[in-house]
């Protein structure tokens, strides 16, 4: 099933993030730092006028996850809501302006083993955006096709000896892509499926609880 990058899209979608009962992190969370990361909506670029998400691959000259596939975003400044900080970061890193019209909703929190509490924001960015990388920070930026990740094959579930929780994992490409980022993806394809799924106990490997 393919979707085409349209008005009728971005209703559907904006429904279904109004319709969806968020779950905000409780008690438990207390003393994360707060971050914030985009789920943006662009057109593939292949001409097929298909909706497609933004993905980059961080930099491995950062001192914390180099190397590792991420959705746009970042630690809050002080004061900043989940949308500000969402919206600074994805001029930072990829140039990519958009404002408060442009955001659809929010996803559950979701907190890491390293220290984090992320709050995902789905924005729709619009058509023919001209993107540029924040080398320091972005080794790359990608649309992936929602179609994609909405395939029979593309997430499954695995275990660790370290923890008794599932572990997700989304296929992009040739790609592993895992939790968070994988965590974040699952939750907004199951909303775009029309599912209400929480994904706030769902594991990270071991790599990434640094």
């Amino acid at each position: 099933m393919s979707y085409a990058f349209d008005d009728g899209l971005r209703r559907l979608i904006a429904e279904r993030c109004a319709a969806f009962p968020r779950q905000a992190a409780g008690e438990a969370a207390r003393g994360l730092k707060r971050a914030a990361v985009a789920i943006a909506l662009v057109e593939t670029e292949d001409g097929s006028g298909e909706a497609a998400f933004i993905l980059t691959r961080r930099t491995s000259r950062l001192r914390a996850h180099g190397g590792q596939w991420a959705l746009p975003g970042g630690r809050c400044d002080a004061g900043e809501t989940a949308t500000e900080a969402v919206l600074r970061e994805l001029d930072e890193e990829i140039c990519l302006q958009l404002g408060g019209g442009d955001v659809l909703g929010q996803l559950d929190d979701y907190p890491t083993r390293s220290g984090y509490l992320i709050t995902p924001v789905v924005v729709w960015a619009g058509l023919g955006p001209r993107l540029a990388i924040n080398q320091a920070e972005v080794a790359s930026v990608h649309r992936i096709a929602l179609a994609q990740i909405m395939r029979a094959d593309a997430v499954d579930f695995t275990t660790i000896p370290e923890s008794e929780r599932p572990i997700v994992r989304v296929r992009i490409n040739r790609s592993l892509v895992h939790a968070p980022t994988a965590a974040l993806i699952y939750q907004f394809r199951e909303l775009l499926a029309g599912r209400q799924t929480r994904v706030a106990d769902l594991e990270q490997p071991v790599f990434a609880w640094r």
